[in-house]
């Protein structure tokens, strides 16, 4: 039984972690741009969540459907503004650039925050659902819930609608894209938005689960590095399995060797596909 609870805790954390990575691929893959202000926007997107909780009484159920459009308008300003003045440069520039405006956000939430932790504490609390010995938080149960649904509704976004394949389009070939009509610098910026939206929102579920702080930024960051590699870039199904094996990974390790070693043993699997399998679970070998 207990390790059923492992089991079942490493699938919880799996599927965040996939809601974390979905944005952070996307915009890897598709503008090869490294975002380094992700982990801070998922830190902007938990203190929406305490904010609203703490001061009007907004679930953060709700709290994601705001944060949903923010963070889209947000990101596309940003990509339309800034980085698109860059976007055919070495991929060392974005990466600079991304590395400024986080410096610039991440200190700017410490200013306005503080970094003292903040929790987000449920009031009434929604309980606990017991199978026999495996327990777990109904709160956690449902923050899953929302990230697959999240994880799903970006899929079908890149798959069915017209500026998903217009998308993927420029992922695959962006001057036969320009070429067919597609106007690759306001499909950038929608990327970018549909990135920072779910980096928002995948901010507000954590917000339930881990205390709020903008020195845990770098650790969002580092998450979705790792599961972008397990998974392959640009992919969502990829994120999802690259997050699950990475949740797992850290839940089993955790019970083998302490807790305190999760980060040693999540850079220790992306060493490993580094190595032997640098294109990821569903990634294509040789795309750039």
């Amino acid at each position: 039984m207990y390790t059923l609870q492992i089991l079942l805790n490493g699938i919880v954390l799996g599927c965040l972690y996939a809601c974390i990575a979905a944005g952070f691929s996307l915009v890897w893959g598709v503008l090869n741009v490294i975002n380094l202000m992700h982990g801070s926007f998922i830190v902007l997107g938990s203190y929406l969540a305490w904010g609203a909780y703490s001061s009007l009484g907004i679930s953060p159920w709700l709290t994601v459907l705001i944060a949903a459009p923010l963070f889209y308008a947000a990101g596309y300003l940003v990509q339309r503004g800034l980085l698109n003045r860059v976007i055919a440069a070495p991929v060392l520039v974005t990466l600079t650039l991304t590395f400024g405006l986080d410096l610039i956000l991440n200190n700017a939430m410490i200013l306005a925050f503080r970094a003292d932790y903040r929790q987000l504490i449920l009031d009434p609390p929604l309980g606990t659902v017991a199978l026999g010995s495996v327990v777990v938080p109904v709160d956690r149960l449902v923050a899953m819930v929302f990230a697959l649904v999240l994880t799903g509704v970006l899929y079908l976004i890149l798959r069915r609608s017209r500026v998903g394949r217009a998308i993927i389009a420029v992922r695959l070939d962006r001057d036969a894209a320009t070429l067919m009509g597609v106007d690759v610098k306001a499909t950038n910026a929608a990327a970018f938005g549909l990135g920072a939206a779910m980096a928002g929102c995948a901010g507000v579920l954590m917000a339930l689960i881990f205390p709020i702080s903008p020195l845990s930024s770098t650790a969002y960051l580092g998450k979705a590095f790792v599961v972008c590699v397990l998974g392959g870039l640009g992919s969502v199904p990829g994120a999802v399995l690259g997050g699950l094996l990475l949740g797992l990974v850290e839940s089993f390790g955790a019970m083998a060797i302490g807790p305190e070693h999760a980060v040693t043993l999540s850079f220790a699997l992306l060493i490993v596909f580094l190595v032997l399998r640098p294109q990821g679970l569903l990634g294509k070998r040789g795309f750039e």
